[in-house]
């Protein structure tokens, strides 16, 4: 859970720091975007090979050296003497959480059966949900404390302690399955794809990149249909519906949610000229909904199943749209807004993962896992991207950040309805299937 919520953390706690970088620095702009997105870009490029090495040459050795690499890579941020060493080190540091991540949800499909592996989940959940929330409250805090460096030195401590502890808690991996050959040509296949849609979404140009990405997903699904080895991704994995279901779920959940942090956060310190911290703070009632829900609802997710997902995101739509009516002339009441979001975010993202990988054998559970975390990482490139451009967008025109954040926000609230209609597609199909069987 540490090292998931190290890394997770990572993804929204430099967004705070990004004006203290460019007075520091002097920074352009693509500068300080790759020190935002890069990160991004190789986290999600990393994500499905370090879970087939994870499955394949134990997940332990690969947690741990993901952690170490994560803490080194984080000392290396933390000295950064000029932009170009920054960034070099943000992509450093993306790919060492690529590595470790999906090793925590293999260890849990691993480690807990049954309902325990729900609850397990649920609290995995529960920390994605809350280390998300809370990295624009603990960057303003390391901020009001220290410089923009405390951002990523505070990950050294941390990381050196769960080295220690990891160690000598987590269980060793079995000595006594064979070593398989790596299918490193779809290895080159899958990242090459992944990394042209990130640079595509990052950049907000050069779209005929998607033209190549899905020649190169093309690529990949005929080279793990003829490969004769142990393919990179098991594609009998997509056959399940349940986890089909997950990851386009989470593909268009990830879009519609995370986008709002950036348009938020924006509104906040340039629109109301909040500080750092107290744009931190604002955002804290969605972790409180997050972590209120969520360690429950992977102790209900087996007993309701998707429906208990589809209100989750249901919810989370309608807390956004709230906001976005709230933003304008009432203010004062967006936290009461947040929080309807937060309480609805903890509903679906461990219920979503622990129905996706249900029925995933324990053997492929890292794999299985960064497949679901690539999706959610093209999400929130998405969401990002939309939320960015509408937002800008309306404010060029109109010069006046309300109306401008509203815009951005209704198009998160629109996307997670796209989300919920197409989970509730996927649910009536599945009724219609079970009275035609009966």
């Amino acid at each position: 859970m540490t090292a998931g919520f190290m890394a997770l953390l990572d993804v929204s706690i430099v967004n705070v720091a990004i004006p203290a970088l460019q007075g520091e620095f002097g920074a352009s702009s693509a500068d300080i975007s790759w020190v935002a997105a890069g990160f991004a870009l190789t986290f999600g490029v990393a994500l499905v090979p370090a879970g087939r090495l994870g499955d394949e040459r134990g997940r332990r050795r690969m947690l741990l050296i993901g952690l170490a690499a994560f803490t080194a890579t984080s000392a290396l941020c933390g000295l950064a003497p000029t932009p170009g060493w920054l960034v070099v080190a943000r992509l450093l540091q993306g790919a060492a959480c690529g590595l470790m991540n999906p090793q925590v949800i293999g260890m849990i499909q691993q480690l807990f059966p049954g309902d325990s592996r729900a609850r397990a989940l649920g609290l995995y959940g529960g920390v994605v949900a809350v280390s998300t929330a809370v990295g624009p409250v603990v960057g303003g805090l390391l901020l009001q404390w220290a410089d923009w460096r405390g951002v990523f030195f505070v990950n050294v401590p941390i990381g050196v302690a769960a080295l220690v502890v990891g160690k000598n808690l987590l269980p060793r991996d079995p000595t006594d399955r064979p070593r398989r050959s790596l299918d490193l040509v779809g290895a080159a296949l899958l990242g090459t794809a992944v990394f042209t849609v990130m640079y595509m979404l990052i950049e907000a140009d050069h779209w005929w990149l998607l033209t190549v990405a899905a020649a190169l997903t093309t690529a990949f699904l005929a080279w793990e249909r003829r490969y004769e080895g142990q393919p990179l991704v098991d594609l009998q994995l997509l056959g399940d519906r349940g986890y089909a279901t997950g990851i386009v779920l989470a593909l268009l959940y990830y879009a519609g949610y995370t986008g709002i942090f950036l348009v938020i956060t924006l509104f906040l310190q340039q629109g109301l000229h909040y500080t750092p911290l107290q744009s931190g703070l604002s955002m804290t009632p969605i972790a409180i909904g997050s972590a209120i829900t969520a360690t429950y609802s992977g102790r209900l997710v087996f007993r309701l199943g998707r429906t208990l997902i589809l209100t989750g995101v249901l919810t989370t739509a309608a807390g956004i749209a709230l906001a976005a009516l709230l933003i304008g002339d009432h203010t004062e009441l967006l936290p009461a807004a947040l929080l309807v979001t937060g309480l609805g975010s903890g509903l679906v993202f461990s219920p979503n993962q622990a129905l996706a990988l249900r029925g995933v054998p324990p053997q492929d559970g890292s794999t299985a896992g960064a497949v679901l975390q690539t999706c959610q990482r093209i999400g929130t490139a998405i969401g990002t991207a939309l939320a960015g451009s509408l937002l800008f967008g309306e404010l060029a025109r109109t010069d006046d950040f309300r109306p401008a954040a509203a815009l951005g926000l209704w198009g998160s609230a629109l996307t997670l309805a796209l989300a919920a209609l197409a989970g509730g597609f996927t649910r009536r199909g599945r009724h219609l299937r079970r009275e035609e069987e009966s």
